[in-house]
């Protein structure tokens, strides 16, 4: 893979990334809290232009698909299939939190990413780093984040934890995991273009037309219809 354009909107964080190889091209990072929607594109001709690539030479696009806000998620990938269907180039999605755990590449400590997904939820991944790369230790999946610290506490081994929202939990992290939690310092809290260009190495082109984002769980408005439906039947 040559010219990879990265996208991410799975948090209120918005990032757009090209890259040549191993070459960072451009990289645009910005957490103003407003409708991704509206931001993304431009931020992707931004990248482009600065870097003197146009759309046709891009050898592939990689999107964050998830977990993490719905709205969000759902633009990210829609976008990302419309460029690649658009510009017949592959497309590559990503591990939100799996992208985000590349920020702990230097830790020997497990690597637990999560996002806040409010009632004491959370989206939440494990993962190790070794040989340049970060690797799954359990499937990402929707816990209550108390639980999933308590049975981390319990295998008794460091823990690293990289989050957006770990300042809300902060507290909780350092109750449950004591001495074994690892913090780091520095901007490594939410996830980076670079995080989701390395998530798409080796990985193969999605179909686009099947490709759908990974939320992990149904949106509020759709569980709640159901629910009624079921309450119904």
């Amino acid at each position: 893979m040559r010219k990879l354009l990265t996208v991410d909107t799975s948090t209120y964080v918005l990032s757009v990334g090209l890259y040549d190889g191993d070459e960072t091209l451009a990289e645009y990072v910005s957490t103003k809290k407003e409708n991704h929607s509206v931001r993304l594109m431009p931020a992707v001709r931004c990248v482009m232009e600065d870097a003197g690539v146009r759309p046709e030479e891009l050898d592939g696009i990689a999107v964050a698909a998830g977990p993490g806000s719905y709205t969000g998620v759902r633009i990210g990938v829609t976008t990302a299939k419309s460029m690649a269907w658009a510009l017949q180039k592959p497309l590559y999605g990503v591990s939100s939190l799996e992208a985000l755990a590349y920020n702990g590449l230097w830790s020997s400590a497990r690597i637990l990413t999560f996002f806040d997904a409010r009632r004491g939820q959370a989206f939440a991944g494990l993962y190790e780093s070794g040989g340049g790369a970060v690797y799954q230790v359990e499937a990402d999946s929707m816990v209550m984040l108390d639980e999933r610290l308590t049975r981390l506490a319990e295998e008794g081994r460091p823990v690293l934890a990289l989050s957006p929202d770990l300042d809300k939990h902060r507290e909780l992290l350092q109750e449950k995991l004591g001495s074994l939690l690892v913090e780091a310092a520095g901007p490594v809290h939410t996830v980076k273009p670079s995080g989701v260009w390395a998530a798409s190495r080796g990985r193969t082109a999605e179909d686009i037309h099947t490709f759908v984002p990974q939320y992990l769980r149904l949106a509020e408005a759709e569980a709640n219809w159901q629910k009624r439906q079921s309450d119904h039947g």
